[in-house]
């Protein structure tokens, strides 16, 4: 596994941009195979065990995509994880990116769509917009928590932090799906608004785009707040064993 390069400010990595795109197109067309597998092949829509294997099939894919990212040095498929991170390490997030994540999502759900028509055109909202901007930006805090937390924790296990991380996320995604369709990812769920024709609304950049990232913002800061920075430790035990 190739380590990621040192991050840089101010410039454009464009083996980056594209690898977020090709990821991001990837995110898409996987989560519609599994719900069509779920739903279509198995025909298992309405049955309780269908949430079970829906998230057993996820689970499968979450943790390619998780060594996706190591592989390609960053590679990712939701804007909002690139945003923590940046918040949690300090360093300005690459807003150029944000356009790799919409437009990878986008060719991706075209190119699924043209592939297979019977994967639908994606989970639109099923309650009002503060309702949903509530529970959108609930799950995606409660993610982002959990997210920034091994981060800092700087967790080495790759099945132990992609397992916690997945299984935290799926949880959030099931209690969501059948308000907002539990996306958590602004990308993606504008690439499904695309599709609809629904993507300009004001519904939509409520609850899909603003109400995560302020979520997002508050959640990086809750977690700021309640870890202490190794350094700030490091220096605390050292001046107390000054003084004893």
């Amino acid at each position: 596994m190739s380590p990621a390069p040192p991050p840089s400010r101010g410039r454009i990595r464009p083996w980056l941009v594209v690898g977020d795109l090709v990821v991001a197109a990837m995110w898409v067309c996987a989560g519609a195979l599994v719900k069509l597998a779920v739903y279509g092949v198995l025909g298992l829509g309405g049955r309780p065990e269908a949430d079970a294997v829906k998230v057993a099939l996820s689970l499968v894919y979450m943790f390619f995509f998780a060594w996706l990212e190591g592989f390609t040095g960053g590679a990712s498929y939701n804007p909002l994880a690139v945003l923590a991170g940046a918040l949690a390490s300090r360093a300005g997030p690459s807003l150029y990116l944000f356009a790799a994540f919409v437009f990878g999502s986008i060719l991706g759900v075209k190119l699924i769509r043209a592939a297979l028509p019977k994967v639908g055109k994606g989970a639109p909202l099923s309650v009002g917009v503060h309702h949903g901007a509530l529970a959108e930006g609930l799950a995606t805090f409660m993610v982002v928590i959990v997210s920034v937390t091994l981060k800092k924790k700087e967790m080495k296990g790759f099945f132990m932090k992609t397992w916690i991380s997945s299984i935290w996320k799926m949880t959030f995604h099931l209690l969501s799906s059948d308000i907002t369709g539990g996306v958590m990812n602004p990308a993606s769920a504008f690439a499904w608004a695309y599709a609809r024709g629904d993507h300009t609304t004001f519904d939509h950049l409520l609850v899909y785009w603003l109400a995560p990232l302020q979520a997002t913002l508050l959640g990086v800061w809750v977690v700021t707040l309640l870890t202490k920075p190794k350094k700030i430790e490091e220096e605390a035990d050292e001046s107390k064993t000054k003084k004893e």
